[in-house]
């Protein structure tokens, strides 16, 4: 799994014209999936994410998590953050994992996610077209992949 973390003053998604998830302060979170993706990789981003200290504290320093307050979260699916692009210039998603795979372990994400930080994330829909907007503070905005641990 990958993820593409920001840390956000408001975020939104926007699915034919109806506002289907608002947040102000927290995460936006970017979601991409592949078939090798399990539970062990849920549970890992799950707790790094709601533990990044990437929040600031009340001496100004990025020293406090999501869990300490700081918010709330939405979650998006991204197939597109495995993009292959080293040949041509049209990206592949042979390494994104089809509905079938993805949509099971983004559910599992997101209930795990919810356990993790003792609140309800707030989503976009698996395979629709959306127009997330966001106004990212900071900026601040961190990538993770499992499988590297980083």
């Amino acid at each position: 799994m990958k993820v593409v973390i920001q840390r956000v003053l408001k975020a939104s998604v926007t699915i034919e014209d109806e506002k289907v998830a608002t947040i102000d302060k927290g995460l936006l979170v970017l979601l991409g999936i592949v078939n090798e993706d399990t539970q062990e990789d849920i549970d890992w981003l799950c707790h790094k994410i709601s533990n990044l200290r990437i929040f600031s504290d009340e001496n100004g320093i990025m020293n406090s998590s999501l869990l300490d307050g700081n918010g709330d979260i939405i979650v998006v699916s991204q197939f597109t953050l495995h993009a292959a692009t080293k040949k041509g210039n049209r990206p592949s998603y042979i390494k994104a994992a089809k509905p079938d795979v993805a949509i099971p372990l983004y559910e599992l994400f997101i209930n795990t996610l919810e356990n993790v930080i003792g609140k309800t994330v707030q989503t976009g829909r698996f395979g629709a077209n959306m127009q997330v907007g966001l106004i990212n503070d900071g900026p601040v905005t961190i990538i993770i992949d499992s499988k590297h641990k980083e």
